[in-house]
């Protein structure tokens, strides 16, 4: 079978039992793992499916993918990101890490920073950090989203508006083609809406997978981000607009 019609088959089957397993999809064709995981890389970077562990499901537009899922998803670019991301994080300053896997691996390259003050609304960042000497943590209190450890709410959002950090680091769910940061949870926009006011600059981390993804809510536009990194080149003109934000676009391939 054409791998043009196996991905019409595969994208069939995701549409019927919401999502395919490479194991799976392998025994039903009578192809090797390889050529299913090809093909998954394919439909994905198409953006008819989403890659998760083992496999891939339909991308969704109401809500996200499994925070277990999210860890596993991208893990190499998010590590090189993270690596390029605290390479421009000086000592002795106060920032933020918001909630988000792109953001727990950032506190992972800050553990031998010094003298940081970290302020967080995400328990793992806080956790990442727990046993660094040199970093101050302060978590913000909130809504516990158990899913993903995220304290999210009117809580959290009061006591981020009691600082002005020096810089702030968010990730977001999905990225428009517009520049638009969006993301699933309602609750979790207010809190980075305040983030982005009390800081005096502000870094994304996104990969190029959040580019293929939609959610309905709008955080901010990248004219209010400082520098973004990612792992691949922005598409169509988005780097022209970019330049005309005056907002930094540093690509760290993995």
């Amino acid at each position: 079978m054409s791998h043009a019609f196996r991905h019409r088959d595969i994208l069939d089957i995701a549409r019927k039992e919401g999502k395919v397993t490479v194991e799976g999809l392998a025994q039903h064709f009578g192809v090797t793992l390889q050529t299913i995981r090809r093909d998954l890389s394919d439909l994905a970077e198409e953006g008819r499916l989403e890659r998760v562990h083992g496999g891939a499901m339909l991308p969704s537009s109401t809500s996200n993918i499994g925070y277990e899922q999210r860890q596993s998803l991208n893990a190499k670019a998010k590590t090189a990101m993270a690596k390029a991301c605290a390479e421009r994080i000086p000592n002795n300053i106060s920032l933020f890490l918001n909630i988000g896997t792109s953001t727990e691996a950032v506190a992972r390259e800050l553990r031998n920073h010094r003298n940081l003050l970290v302020i967080t609304n995400n328990m793992n960042v806080a956790n990442i950090l727990a046993e660094t000497q040199e970093c101050e943590v302060v978590v913000t209190g909130g809504n516990l989203r158990r899913a993903d450890g995220g304290l999210v709410g009117k809580l959290a959002t009061e006591t981020i508006l009691q600082f002005k950090f020096d810089l702030a680091i968010i990730g977001c769910s999905a990225l428009d083609r517009d520049g638009d940061l969006l993301d699933f949870d309602i609750q979790e926009v207010s809190v980075s809406q305040a983030i982005l006011q009390q800081s005096r600059k502000t870094y994304l981390v996104a990969d190029a997978s959040k580019l293929k993804r939609n959610a309905p809510a709008r955080i901010a536009s990248l004219s209010e981000i400082d520098t973004l990194f990612t792992d691949a080149p922005l598409p169509a003109d988005l780097p022209a607009k970019c330049a005309a934000w005056d907002t930094e676009v540093v690509i760290a391939r993995p």
